[in-house]
């Protein structure tokens, strides 16, 4: 498969564990020896994914999940005997991460992918990062604010995502008549509302919040009340391989406990974000601050309420 890669090399200094725990996850873990192997990690990433990862003004990939990556990629590189660990970031899409995942392009995916069942039959999910729930994004002329308003009409959502998904079954179940728009990426989804090529953009309401955010004018959306489910994001790794989801794992939950967790919330949730300085201004939710006290890698939505 032919994607398009952008390196970018960063030193990662050592920190953390025993000499021996190093050893065994290195026996242990394919993904471990194929990172000592070849002296670097391929990190998957979004390349339009407002806050979570995407490109800023620079070209330079950055976001909440990008940030929690980094942080995290020093315990990868101890567990893995490297003392010069280089990143190479590569972009993914919604429909190809897992196969990238699976044919070893990728050593792990730091976006915003929701935690299923059925995802979990061909990879592993780390603890979750982010807690977001289901909803839509219209203009306020067009007077939708549930989604049995959307009957009828035309609805954008994004390929290989839950979003469409649930869409699908809420519109058989209803019997709605709604018409369908899959598009290959959430910057084209919203480009549909906004030209009027559809009436409501599915996605995930955090996801919502950051284009609407960074629009022309704000002012004229509204992102529905009304939620199809709750969805836990992690990062994905290769299904096969718990030793290495133990070092993610472990690395993700001692961050969490760390003043540097408030820190990297704050910067992309409460303050002005690139590339045009808008602000989300979303508090930290409940479900999210259970997930950080409490790390849990459930796909159940119960587990969050």
């Amino acid at each position: 498969m032919q994607i398009r890669q952008i390196l970018k090399y960063a030193t990662i200094a050592l920190v953390g564990s025993s000499a021996l725990a190093v050893v065994n996850a290195q026996t242990s873990s394919p993904t471990l020896k194929a990172i000592k192997e070849r002296g670097a990690i391929s990190v998957g990433h979004r390349e339009s994914l407002i806050p979570f990862s995407y490109y800023d003004q620079d070209q330079k990939v950055v976001g909440y999940s990008a940030d929690i990556c980094r942080e995290i990629i020093p315990a990868i590189a101890k567990a893995a005997g490297i003392d010069d660990l280089k990143i190479a970031l590569v972009p993914v899409s919604s429909s190809n991460r897992i196969p990238l995942l699976a044919n070893w392009t990728i050593d792990m995916e730091c976006g915003a992918t929701t935690n299923n069942t059925e995802r979990q039959r061909y990879v592993s999910f780390s603890v979750t990062h982010f807690v977001t729930s289901n909803r839509f994004v219209s203009k306020k002329n067009q007077n939708l604010t549930k989604f049995d308003d959307l009957k009828g009409k035309t609805v954008v959502s994004v390929s290989g995502t839950t979003n469409i998904k649930q869409l699908t079954e809420f519109n058989l179940a209803r019997n709605l008549g709604i018409n369908i728009l899959a598009v290959k990426d959430h910057a084209e989804a919203f480009l549909a509302v906004e030209t009027d090529r559809a009436a409501a953009f599915v996605m995930d309401d955090v996801i919502l919040a950051g284009f609407v955010s960074g629009s022309k004018d704000p002012s004229i959306y509204q992102i529905s009340q009304e939620p199809l489910s709750l969805e836990p994001y992690g990062f994905m790794t290769r299904r096969d391989d718990p030793e290495f989801k133990a070092v993610v794992d472990e690395a993700m939950a001692d961050l969490f406990k760390s003043p540097k967790m408030k820190e990297i919330y704050a910067k992309w949730f409460l303050q002005p974000i690139p590339p045009r300085g808008n602000t989300l201004a979303m508090p930290i939710s409940d479900a999210l601050s259970k997930v950080l006290v409490a790390p849990s890698d459930s796909a159940d939505a119960v587990a969050y309420r």
